[in-house]
């Protein structure tokens, strides 16, 4: 129970719910209670009836009364019990949203290197199938242990009341049912652990192949596919039907010792009634009530058990997660205004989940307004540098300024609010291009996504589609080319309208002509902004006002396009390389 303690705050937070569904519970067994003693009355009516020799009228009299107490009791007890589960039940759904947001809240504040480490469906499987696990124990699983705590006690009062020492006779199947539970919980806790962590393997794999499943198809590897999910499949069945035997022995052993608890019932009442230590046969019948009214919370108790049991098994993985510091953390919680001036001073990065050293003592200046274009061969460092400035990870060694200040220092939200980027892989929400679009602009109109779209050049592509801007996109934009995507990409950055404006090899798609427009419209969005631009083509960074070439993470040459044009080395090499293809082409 140590890992389920971490929902004590959502017990303290619904507090009202959670004492009136006590309340509603004590009150609710009072009026259940009224059945075994009416019954037991009705019973010594019908002795005094023979015994007194009383008159028809009154026997019926006293059984018509009886019968209408029970029925009143009975529909005011069944009230209850719907307000009971109306008010535990609904806690247990506010406790599962609460959860759930919190969980997802905490995987939006976590770094970079966490995704890396764990796998899509894993995280999904947490805030699904733990949650849902979790939520059982804070409604059914909670609401049927009150219930049966209550009625244990309320019950085993009213017996002993009437007979103290039947009592003990019904009672005595019930330490053996508390030692089977205790064998079988840490049984079901152990077994339950195993099938959690099967059916995240299960769900991480079958994400994993829904969204490549292109690459699937196109390999033509649905066989082998299949085949892995079917042994996973056959292990987490393994491990499912290996639980459910043991949850299993619960339900029979629970009517067993109940059945075993009536005929001791029957057979020591009987023997009482014989010596005269019960007066009235309606006492057995009673107690037959008394035990029958018992049969349903006794048996829960292994359900609530296993319940309890999957539920702390599920907590503690979802503990796991939230005990989880971010690595990047908004240390400056104060406002700040970005003005774009952006430094690299002896900056040196190593990433530290592959040892590689993706930039080495790289200095260089961006002042507002200006733009920079960053060339160099695949894993030179390029992508490296807007990571940092993003501050999707943090440096050890030299430092990174923004408007003379250091990064860590400015608040965090400010600092990416300010920033407009467009990744190399460019990803896009199933929903419509507009949405897509709008997602750097919430409370964009309409005016100003066809605006950003026709500078990112994809405003014709759009409107080409039946549905147009409200073309719903497959998953990742699958709907859409590379190009296409891209571009929407970019669209979304642009009606952004922010102070930094980041392209990470974002027209590698389109063709020469599309790049063109897209590069002469982005000279008139940029201005005033600053603006970095990584790319492989030197179309792309000859307009910049400042262009550097990165080899193994280091700079190697630095300064304009006529500059650098007239240099030997790599930029010059790659100029005369895409003009003479472009002379082919």
């Amino acid at each position: 129970m140590k890992e389920l303690q971490y929902l004590n705050k959502y017990f303290v937070k619904y507090k009202f719910h959670f004492l009136l569904g006590i309340l509603i519970t004590i009150v609710a067994q009072i009026f259940s209670l009224f059945t075994p003693k009416l019954v037991s009355k009705s019973f010594k009516a019908i002795e005094d009836f023979h015994k007194n020799n009383l008159s028809d009228a009154v026997i019926k009299t006293e059984l018509t009364h009886n019968i209408l107490w029970i029925v009143g009791t009975t529909l005011i007890a069944g009230v209850l019990t719907f307000l009971m589960r109306q008010t535990l039940i609904v806690m247990s759904r506010h406790v599962e949203f609460d959860l759930k947001n919190e969980v997802f809240r905490h995987y939006e504040v976590l770094d970079q290197n966490f995704y890396k480490r764990n796998r899509t469906g894993d995280l999904m499987n947490r805030i699904s199938e733990d949650v849902a696990k979790v939520r059982m124990y804070v409604g059914p699983a909670v609401m049927y242990t009150i219930n049966t705590f209550i009625r244990f006690t309320v019950v085993i009062i009213y017996m002993y009341n009437v007979s103290p020492l039947l009592t003990l006779y019904t009672i005595l199947p019930l330490p053996i049912l508390s030692f089977i539970i205790f064998r079988l919980s840490t049984e079901i806790n152990k077994r339950s652990t195993t099938f959690q962590q099967y059916l995240s393997k299960i769900s991480s794999f079958t994400q994993e192949v829904f969204s490549g499943i292109r690459v699937v198809k196109a390999y033509a590897l649905e066989k082998q596919h299949q085949d892995k999910l079917v042994d996973l499949a056959k292990e987490s069945k393994a491990k499912s039907m290996s639980l459910a035997r043991v949850q299993s022995l619960f339900g029979p052993l629970m009517i067993a010792l109940i059945g075993v608890s009536n005929l001791v019932v029957i057979y020591f009442g009987g023997l009482m009634y014989i010596d005269g230590s019960i007066k009235s046969i309606g006492t057995i019948a009673e107690f037959i009530l008394y035990v029958n009214m018992l049969t349903w919370p006794v048996a829960s108790i292994g359900w609530v058990s296993s319940l309890v049991q999957e539920a702390e098994a599920s907590q503690k993985r979802i503990n796991e997660f939230l005990k989880i510091e971010p690595e990047i953390k908004n240390k400056y919680k104060d406002r700040s205004i970005i003005a774009g001036e952006i430094e690299f001073k002896n900056v040196t990065y190593t990433y530290e989940d592959t040892g590689i050293t993706a930039l080495q003592n790289v200095s260089f200046t961006v002042k507002k307004g200006e733009t920079l274009a960053i060339l160099g061969q695949t894993g030179a460092g390029k992508s490296s540098i807007l990571t940092l400035i993003t501050r999707m990870d943090d440096i050890k060694e030299g430092q990174i300024l923004i408007d003379g200040q250091p990064i860590d220092q400015l608040n965090l939200f400010d600092l990416r609010n300010s920033i407009g980027i467009v990744p190399q892989d460019a990803f896009l929400f199933s929903d419509t291009i507009k949405n897509n679009i709008k997602f750097g602009k919430e409370n964009a109109t309409d005016d100003e996504v066809i605006n950003a779209a026709q500078k990112a050049v994809v405003h014709s592509n759009i409107i080409n589609f039946t549905q147009g801007y409200d073309t719903v996109l497959g998953e990742r934009g699958i709907t859409l080319s590379g190009g296409q995507k891209q571009r929407v990409s970019i669209a979304r950055a642009i009606i952004k309208d922010p102070q930094i404006l980041l392209f990470d090899d974002c027209l590698s798609a389109v063709d020469t002509e599309t790049e063109e427009q897209i590069l002469n419209n982005l000279l008139e969005i940029s201005k005033g902004k600053t603006t970095i631009i990584v790319s492989h083509r030197v179309s792309s960074a000859k307009n910049a006002d400042k262009i550097i070439i990165l080899e193994e993470g280091q700079i190697i040459q630095e300064g304009t396009h006529n500059q650098l044009v007239n240099q030997e080395g790599y930029y010059a090499e790659l100029y005369l390389k895409q003009l003479s293809e472009k002379e082919i082409h």
